[in-house]
């Protein structure tokens, strides 16, 4: 089971039916990433250069052959970080960074195995974003992003692919912090459900023995 299978509870995370309050016993101080702004950016970009890395398997024969490059679980990184506040828009601030996104590839090489390797496609950002007043506990610039290519070619002996890509880049004004909030105390977590391809379904609901009353075959 999960919250979100038949598990029945009025501590779970989900829809609110009834009175809001019914329930809320408490107030508590979690720590979490707040977030004071953010806006995204969506973009294609077309014959980036992307140089590879940590093929697997090791040393692919050349030449090869794109088949997709997608951004992988690592999340990005930002470097080139700059946040100027504007005087003429108070709590604005002109925030420039270079959101470096890692991308895995897939490819074949000239023996037709298919292998991977890695890059990071990189873009430029200069947006305005409200920046919070200064304080002790300062704020830092965060980002979400991710890319999908299912165009490219390889660029010749050599580790790099020059790919057609979308990219969806968020960039948020965030702060750690101690917040106070309602709750209702702490979550009911339910028994695991264990996966099952129930290869076996249909045939396990079969009867042991035969069912039913003898026909008459006159």
């Amino acid at each position: 089971m999960s919250f979100f299978s038949n598990f029945q509870s009025d501590k779970c995370p989900g829809t609110i039916n009834g009175n809001p309050l019914n329930g809320m016993s408490e107030k508590v101080c979690i720590q979490v990433q707040k977030i004071f702004d953010a806006c995204i950016k969506q973009l294609q970009i077309e014959n980036y250069t992307l140089t590879v890395s940590d093929f697997t398997p090791a040393n692919p024969t050349y030449p090869l052959t794109f088949i997709s490059a997608r951004s992988t679980s690592e999340g990005a990184t930002l470097s080139n970080v700059g946040v100027d506040r504007l005087v003429d828009k108070q709590g604005c601030a002109r925030v420039q960074a270079t959101v470096n996104i890692p991308v895995e590839v897939v490819y074949t090489d000239a023996n037709g195995a298919e292998g991977v390797a890695t890059g990071t496609i990189a873009v430029s950002e200069d947006v305005l974003l409200y920046v919070p007043a200064p304080s002790i506990m300062p704020f830092k610039v965060v980002a979400e992003a991710s890319a999908v290519s299912a165009e490219g070619s390889f660029n010749g002996e050599g580790s790099t692919f020059s790919i057609n890509a979308c990219v969806t880049v968020i960039l948020k004004i965030a702060i750690d912090v101690e917040l106070l909030i309602p709750s209702y105390g702490y979550c009911a977590i339910p028994p695991a459900q264990d996966y099952s391809k129930e290869v076996c379904a249909g045939f396990f609901e079969l009867p042991l023995y035969p069912q039913g009353k003898s026909c008459n075959c006159k």
